[in-house]
């Protein structure tokens, strides 16, 4: 019989980190999540699981934290997937954004090192990376433009990945992700606050939805699918960083249309924009070409544009019944 596998995921708590800590669960992995040693943690996402998991306090601000884990784990894969996530916040909270997200990184890395650990290691890239994009669609050899301090640090945390893996012959791998999103994301995040308007201007709790740029346009896929690139990744021979992306490209209007059509309504009526949600530096448009990962890893998405946006407004709608029915 073969041995169980133990996996650690930073971020555990987050929209990626409950996906994967399910689907490794599935494969029979011993899940370890690090958890920031705060006055509340929220396990909204993982309590149907949480007495599967092994939640363990550690924090990407404390590198002997995150040493102590890996020593007393002995994990074979590490999946990095804690960071300060949000674009808009990562402008006024710029040196935050750098220490989690980039320096982060460092920190674990360097905790494997140090443990001379032989985990197989997996590093949340984004295509928050390329920016002002150099070239449609991108794929892993399109040159990188950030515009949010959160692009820069994703990009240190990128390059120091590969840093480590060419210094140290880590199995190290980057995953750049495309927009992902499902019912887990957060209320802040644009695609999850048009699909829980939609829900709230349907029961008649609120009557407008204000949004920044319409036009912007991005790839978008599923959460779930995404994670299992992930793992992919990491059961390849050698290490290598893939564009994880569904290929085809969505403006926010065109998620707008189909959230409100999906429960009889304009959309018209009810957005309205507001330009102080604009971004001080734009990203227009984002397209992946995920060809690499396709041919290698075998992966393939399986939710597409419309059943996303029709799954994240139904779990919405449950959301703001079960919200009235306890109001």
């Amino acid at each position: 019989m073969e041995k169980q596998k133990t996996a650690v995921i930073t971020g555990i708590t987050g929209q990626d980190g409950s996906y994967l800590a399910e689907f490794l669960l599935e494969k029979n992995y011993r899940v370890v999540g690090v958890v920031r040693r705060t006055s509340t943690i929220n396990c909204d996402r993982i309590k149907t699981i949480q007495d599967k998991l092994i939640l363990v306090p550690g924090d990407l601000l404390d590198q002997s934290s995150l040493s102590d884990i890996i020593r007393e784990y002995e994990p074979d894969e590490v999946y990095n997937l804690a960071a300060q996530s949000f674009v808009q916040t990562s402008f006024s909270q710029p040196v935050l954004t750098g220490e989690f997200t980039a320096l982060g990184v460092t920190r674990v890395l360097e905790a494997l090192r140090s443990c001379k650990s032989k985990a197989r290691f997996y590093q949340a890239s984004s295509s928050e990376m390329f920016g002002k994009v150099h070239a449609v669609p991108q794929n892993e050899g399109t040159p990188f433009h950030p515009r949010s301090p959160y692009g820069v640090a994703k990009l240190y945390g990128h390059w120091i990945t590969i840093n480590y893996r060419e210094s140290y012959n880590m199995f190290a791998c980057n995953g750049i992700l495309f927009n992902h999103e499902s019912p887990r994301r957060g209320i802040e995040f644009v695609t999850r606050k048009i699909t829980y308007a939609v829900a709230r201007i349907k029961f008649g709790i609120q009557q407008k939805l204000y949004l920044g740029n319409l036009e912007a346009q991005r790839d978008w896929g599923f959460a779930g699918d995404y994670v299992r690139a992930m793992w992919l990744m990491l059961q390849q021979e050698k290490p290598e960083d893939y564009v994880v992306s569904t290929n085809e490209t969505h403006s926010v209007r065109e998620f707008c249309e189909i959230a409100f059509k999906h429960v009889g309504l304009d959309y018209k009526n009810h957005v309205e924009v507001d330009s102080k949600f604009y971004r001080p530096a734009e990203v227009d448009l984002l397209i992946g070409d995920s060809e690499k990962a396709r041919k290698e890893l075998g992966w393939v998405p399986d939710v597409n544009f419309e059943q996303l946006v029709r799954l994240m407004v139904d779990a919405d709608i449950k959301v703001v019944e079960s919200e009235i029915k306890n109001s």
